[in-house]
């Protein structure tokens, strides 16, 4: 895992963390999976979430994959470290910065679809914002995020010094299991 450190939910950009999560990770079509576990086929899973742990507070944007058996941490770091230069370098596609958006739009709308939905939502952008009003201004923020707005925060945040890096390494046992013979 890796947490590159972003601001709160109250930043400017905070859509803009939500496109690159959207883009790297959301689903079977998201650049990890299709890289690190259908293409090179080295992890079970990966990931490319904001914010972890929550928004309220400067949080991380965190970068994760479960290695498959034979591949280690240090090929899934490298594998998601490319995928980050991408971003970084060349522009997200048209279809991947649509797809964002029209994914986000739908999950708005249909949050909002029943009377426990609807009192959910504006109850919590009342708490955070002191307007529930703002609800509906997110989709203005979300169809405000441009290509450059993604390469841009890819560029300030996703740096070697903004960077905490965890990793659990194990080893297999050294001879075959013991197998429990029965109840004693």
């Amino acid at each position: 895992m890796e947490g590159y450190h972003r601001p709160s939910y109250r930043d400017p950009d905070d859509a803009v963390y939500d496109a690159i999560s959207d883009i790297l990770s959301n689903g079977r079509v998201s650049r990890l999976y299709r890289s690190l576990v259908e293409q090179q086929q080295i992890a079970a899973e990966a990931v490319g979430e904001s914010p972890v742990p929550g928004e309220k507070y400067p949080s991380l944007f965190l970068f994760g994959a479960i290695p498959l058996p034979g591949h280690t941490p240090a090929e899934m770091r490298d594998a998601i470290h490319k995928e980050i230069e991408k971003l970084k370098t060349a522009d997200v596609s048209d279809a991947e910065l649509q797809m964002y958006k029209t994914r986000t739009r739908a999950e708005l709308l249909r949050s909002l679809d029943d009377n426990q939905g609807l009192a959910t939502s504006l109850a919590e952008y009342q708490t955070r914002y002191g307007d529930w009003r703002e609800l509906f201004q997110q989709l203005d923020q979300v169809d405000k995020v441009t290509k450059a707005d993604i390469r841009r925060v890819a560029n300030q945040v996703f740096v070697a010094s903004n960077r905490t890096t965890a990793e659990i390494d194990t080893e297999p046992p050294a001879g075959p299991a013991k197998q429990d013979g029965g109840a004693q």
